[in-house]
């Protein structure tokens, strides 16, 4: 019970850096602002330069990173314990590099403008989605050879995003390195919303899978011996899983590490039990996103380095960090 009562103090302390990290990124940039008066501007009660600040710039980039994050983190977590594999994340899958090349092809190949190029990168993440969950169903692979169909399939969209940038113009080229770059400033309030929505009933979904997540963590018989329909469960899960992570990198790029690390560090904090990890996951997701975002425009690149290149240039001692002490 004590151990129980310990994680969720952590849990409410992590919260609580979420807040924090929050605020400092509402208040700090090219235009400074005390904290009280930003709170005064998310109520409304000051001048319009704040208001503007706040409510057009700060707050959407705020909220879009923590639902990037939290999403993208439990799609980790989901893809890793369905296949039993610590390397499952929307990158190693195909997916992030999937959308990049549905990205490309609108830009370049047709001309389409931002609207477009948004739903041909969609498309181009669930193409890859697709594809791993019809091997998976109809052709019986395990979980180790699903990772490897992923990895085939990240290098095959990824080969094919670098030859349409070779035929590339320079300014269709420089739109399509951009929109690879990860960055949670680039959404909308209607688009922040649908992820927002789609990160809600993921995380639902999650919760009301948890036990059955468990039961698989401990290997496919054990789980059918406890009654669960593994093939079931592995499909909609994956199906679930890979959607969210297409819907984030459809509105941000490809943001690396962050579906591969949370879940980790998940692990780490309280162990197997995914009514811990779930909400440790989401939570360590939006707060590594978030203050990467915030490292990046405020003290690194001073707005102009892409959240994407900061988590994977972190991202990678971390991760080398976390399999240490495991090992440890």
């Amino acid at each position: 019970m004590e151990r129980v009562r310990r994680k969720y103090l952590l849990l409410i302390l992590l919260s609580g850096a979420i807040i924090l990290v929050a605020l400092y990124a509402m208040v700090k940039g090219a235009y400074d602002m005390p904290v009280e008066k930003a709170l005064l501007a998310l109520l409304g009660k000051t001048d319009n330069a704040s208001r503007i600040v706040v409510f057009n710039i700060r707050l959407p980039r705020v909220v879009a990173a923590l639902c990037c994050g939290w999403g993208l983190s439990l799609s980790g977590l989901c893809i890793q314990t369905l296949l039993r594999n610590p390397l499952g994340a929307p990158m190693t899958l195909g997916i992030s590099h999937g959308a990049a090349f549905g990205a490309a092809v609108a830009i370049v190949v047709l001309g389409a403008g931002m609207a477009w190029v948004t739903t041909a990168a969609f498309v181009g993440g669930m193409s890859a989605t697709l594809v791993i969950l019809l091997l998976a169903r109809f052709k019986r692979l395990s979980p180790a050879a699903i990772i490897l169909a992923g990895v085939a399939l990240h290098s095959l969209f990824l080969s094919g995003t670098y030859l349409i940038q070779y035929i590339a113009a320079e300014t269709e080229l420089a739109m399509v390195v951009f929109w690879a770059f990860g960055d949670v400033a680039r959404s909308n309030w209607k688009e922040i919303a649908i992820l927002a929505t789609a990160v809600v009933l993921f995380t639902i979904y999650m919760m009301f899978l948890r036990w059955d997540l468990n039961a698989l963590a401990s290997g496919d018989e054990t789980a059918k011996g406890m009654g669960v329909n593994v093939e079931r469960i592995r499909i909609s899960g994956m199906a679930a899983a890979t959607l969210m992570a297409a819907l984030a990198t459809t509105f941000h790029g490809i943001i690396g590490f962050i579906g591969l690390i949370a879940p980790h560090a998940a692990r780490f904090l309280v162990g197997e039990d995914h009514r811990f990890m779930i909400p440790f996951s989401a939570v360590l997701g939006a707060l590594l996103l978030l203050t990467a975002d915030t490292l990046g425009r405020t003290v690194i690149g001073s707005g102009s380095l892409p959240v994407g290149v900061i988590t994977s240039f972190l991202g990678a001692p971390l991760f080398l960090y976390l399999l240490i002490r495991s090992n440890q």
